[in-house]
């Protein structure tokens, strides 16, 4: 099983941790070749307008955009989700635009409100899973074809689609590993039907 993580700005060493204490080889993405022969990858936070920018400066936008619609799995954590909606409130400018979501930029406000909490996520895990939020955009709307995981206060903070999940928040940035697995769990589906 290899995953890639995005590896042009944001918490990437973090991810890449994760995936390795799940036995995962965990890659970094920089350039086209890096992303041959992955089952899936990580999109993680950092500022979704830079990234956006490297994505287009490092040619790699559109092969990953394509790459995502042929059925890659894809998780976006924070800015990650900020790259792959299709709407951003109050911004015309949209990155890899995949997910059927509008999502909203530091919707929890600023540094100093970030926060961290505990939650119950039935698709996810068995036990509550800490949710870290830094400077965290949510999700406005999403189509009915995205499926809801967890809101927090009434505001959408993980979702997925397909092969494609997003979360608001950041689970690298705990001890936990329900969320890698989880994610792990969707690329070996896709794996499966790949081979």
């Amino acid at each position: 099983m290899k995953i890639g993580v995005l590896s042009l700005q944001g918490g990437v060493i973090e991810h890449i941790d994760h995936l390795k204490h799940l036995d995962t080889d965990a890659v970094e993405v920089k350039t086209l070749n890096d992303m041959k022969d992955i089952d899936g990858i990580i999109l993680p936070g950092g500022e979704s307008s830079t990234m956006g920018k490297l994505l287009r400066i490092s040619g790699l936008l559109e092969p990953l955009k394509n790459k995502i619609i042929k059925g890659l799995p894809v998780w976006g954590t924070c800015a990650g989700m900020i790259l792959l909606a299709k709407n951003i409130e109050n911004d015309p400018v949209t990155h890899l635009a995949v997910m059927d979501i509008t999502v909203r930029r530091n919707a929890f406000g600023s540094q100093l409100d970030s926060f961290k909490t505990d939650k119950f996520i039935k698709d996810v895990s068995g036990e509550p899973v800490p949710l870290v939020f830094i400077r965290a955009p949510f999700i406005t709307s999403a189509d009915r074809e995205v499926k809801i995981l967890c809101s927090i206060d009434d505001q959408i903070v993980a979702v997925r689609k397909g092969s494609m999940l997003a979360t608001a928040f950041h689970p690298e940035l705990t001890d936990n590993l329900a969320f890698h697995k989880y994610f792990v769990s969707i690329c070996k589906q896709y794996r499966k039907r790949e081979l």
